[in-house]
């Protein structure tokens, strides 16, 4: 099925606990049988159980494509020793490191949060293989909640600017559109996760909501 609702630990916020890289799937391993298995039939993808760090919050900790991994620092040896047979990771530090939360990419570009030093933006280019820009989106420098991608296309914050789309356009190759999930919030990177044929969006999403989703991301 190409597009889905449903929670996470209780959650509507799904993009904080999933996160896709290629074609993997990473969920917290603290969930229960029935919960996984739900998650399953929403994606032909490759399940990982994984923590991050001890943490369930994957999709705010990890963020990748089909070449590599940006993961926060808290990730332990054991954490970095499974991820690094998915791809090369780089690991980000110096107190701005919730992956997920501040950078958004696919496999043409990555758009980083300007909280990130040039020299760590640069390092994350290397490692994913991409295209890098630093900017805002709405304004705002968590861009990994505000926006959700696959290499067909993004669904951003209602507020993004025309410049940041522009900008955001220009560096992964794709077209921008915008809306809301979970009844209005325009946080979306944290109420869906994406792959490049299906999607898991927070539950109370609507149908209008939905419908955007699709055409925002290619999955009909």
């Amino acid at each position: 099925m190409a597009i889905s609702t449903g929670d996470i630990l209780g959650n509507s916020q799904v993009g904080v606990y999933l996160t896709v890289v290629g074609n993997n799937l990473f969920y917290p391993s603290s969930l229960d049988k029935p919960a996984i298995e739900e998650i399953s039939q929403c994606f032909d993808l490759e399940m990982n159980p994984m923590l991050i760090g001890g943490s369930s919050l994957l999709g705010s900790l990890i963020v990748g494509n089909n070449k590599g991994i940006a993961v926060a620092d808290i990730a332990t040896e054991e954490d970095l020793d499974k991820l690094s047979s998915f791809g090369e990771v780089v690991i980000l530090e110096s107190g701005v490191n919730a992956a997920g939360n501040l950078v958004e990419c696919n496999d043409h570009g990555a758009i980083v949060s300007k909280s990130i030093p040039t020299p760590g933006v640069e390092l994350i280019g290397e490692v994913l293989g991409v295209k890098t820009a630093r900017t805002r989106v709405a304004g705002q420098d968590t861009v990994g909640s505000l926006l959700v991608a696959n290499n067909k296309g993004i669904l951003s914050h209602p507020d993004i600017s025309s410049s940041e789309v522009k900008e955001i356009e220009a560096v992964m190759s794709v077209p921008v559109m915008v809306g809301t999930v979970c009844f209005g919030s325009p946080y979306v990177g944290a109420g869906c996760v994406t792959s490049e044929n299906d999607a898991l969006v927070g539950s109370g999403s609507t149908g209008p909501e939905l419908n955007r989703i699709e055409d925002a991301l290619g999955l009909i």
